[in-house]
């Protein structure tokens, strides 16, 4: 299928790998990296196979309109952020690209799917949750600051402290705070509620 200009949609499929133990943030991941190509022109939908449950393996997918819409998300710094908050847990493996709608159809046989797809969060509510361990993270970061870096120049101190700051944000906190938060992010009843009417 080609779109009115001629131009051919273009669909990537990419292996990582990761230790099965990091299946969260793997998926947490994933959803951040779909979430950052909605906003690029041309990006048409994304998802990824797993084999299972206890696989390394992760087959993902992604797809734009035409050569030009994917480069743009390949050559972005956006791009470039979100692959390297993921360095010391994923791997990267294989990349093959599609031309055409087929790139849909062909994912591994057998495999169970997991679409990315699923409908966002509304940004305020991302917000809400991104402040939730933002703000204390920050208080500490702070207080750490004052009493240990005070003498330091000003950009010695933000490094140190973003440097600390990102990975507990990205591998630990926001993970936490989003498995626990589910419900409320997604519009579901809480889980003490469904408890309850099931009694």
């Amino acid at each position: 299928m080609t779109s009115s200009n001629g131009a051919v949609p273009v669909t990537i499929a990419i292996t990582r790998r990761a230790d099965p133990s990091h299946a969260r943030e793997m998926i947490a991941w994933m959803r951040a990296g779909t979430t950052l190509a909605e906003e690029f022109p041309g990006f048409l939908g994304a998802g990824w196979v797993r084999p299972g449950p206890g696989s390394v393996d992760w087959h993902m997918l992604y797809r734009f309109a035409d050569a030009d819409a994917l480069r743009a998300w390949e050559e972005s710094a956006q791009r470039q952020w979100w692959l390297s908050s993921a360095q010391g847990i994923v791997e990267h493996a294989r990349t093959e690209r599609r031309t055409g709608i087929e790139g849909w159809f062909d994912p591994p046989q057998e495999h169970s799917v997991e679409e990315a797809r699923t409908p966002a969060p509304p940004r305020w509510k991302q917000a809400v949750t991104i402040w939730l361990v933002f703000f204390p993270l920050s208080l500490l970061a702070n207080a750490v600051v004052v009493r240990y870096l005070a003498g330091a120049p000003l950009v010695v101190r933000t490094l140190i402290s973003t440097l600390c700051l990102t990975p507990l944000m990205t591998y630990l906190m926001l993970p936490w705070i989003t498995r626990r938060l589910e419900w409320w992010l997604h519009g579901r009843p809480a889980p003490w509620r469904t408890a309850s009417s099931g009694r």
